[in-house]
């Protein structure tokens, strides 16, 4: 029986998050929005990319390679910690510990997407 390593909790996260995110459809709390949104999540020299598309608030989720409108670079562990509500990704950004290019009004739209610090994602707690 092979046990999971101490890295697979932060892989199943991050991916869940994704798929959750890909599954809602048409999100209300982005209902006006348009745009791109790429995830480089870090972990030492491997990168793992996943593109948010938001278009009037219809919402995919893919793994391709592909320029967006804004591009958030992020070590893997830590965005382990906004997934799970530890951290805010607006105050780590102001930190520097997640790197934004591009379009900033767009990450101030996917922040309604992720959980909270101390509570649950926006849409649950509706």
């Amino acid at each position: 029986m092979r046990r999971p390593s101490a890295a697979s909790p932060t892989v199943d996260s991050a991916a869940r998050f994704f798929e959750d995110l890909g599954s809602r459809g048409h999100e209300p709390l982005v209902g006006r929005a348009s745009g791109s949104a790429r995830f480089d999540l870090v972990d030492g020299s491997k990168t793992e990319r996943w593109l948010v598309t938001i278009d009037q608030g219809d919402i995919t989720v893919s793994r391709r390679r592909a320029a967006a409108d804004c591009v958030l670079r992020v070590d893997r562990a830590f965005f382990e910690r906004i997934v799970s509500g530890e951290s805010n990704v607006m105050a780590a950004v102001l930190r520097g510990e997640v790197a934004v290019t591009g379009d900033p009004s767009l990450l101030v739209l996917l922040q309604r997407l992720v959980p909270r610090p101390g509570g649950p994602r926006r849409a649950e707690a509706e």
